[in-house]
């Protein structure tokens, strides 16, 4: 099914495309071929109109959530993770 539609196209066909939309992938509406509204599923939705918590306040519900299942986590969880080597050499030109 194509992304975008006009609003009588979409008008016509709406129980398809809420079908659609239901699986994912959202749609777009346009009026004489310009964008002018976006139809997505309710769980898309949900996701980005979540208030943004910010990286401490998410960070502090990480390390409670860990807590309270009892996962431990040490340095071997991080062994292997760092790319050791020397890295790529810059010119630099002055």
């Amino acid at each position: 099914m194509q992304k975008q539609f006009s609003i009588a196209e979409a008008k016509n066909r709406l129980p398809s495309i809420i079908h659609y939309v239901e699986k994912g992938p959202y749609v777009e509406l346009t009026r004489r071929g310009k964008p002018v509204a976006v139809l997505l599923s309710i769980q898309e939705y949900e996701r980005l109109s979540r208030k943004y918590t910010g990286f401490w306040s998410a960070i502090s519900e990480f390390r409670r959530k860990i807590e309270d299942e009892g996962i431990e986590i040490s340095d071997r969880d991080f062994k292997g993770l760092r790319d050791l080597s020397a890295g790529r050499e810059v010119e630099l030109k002055w």
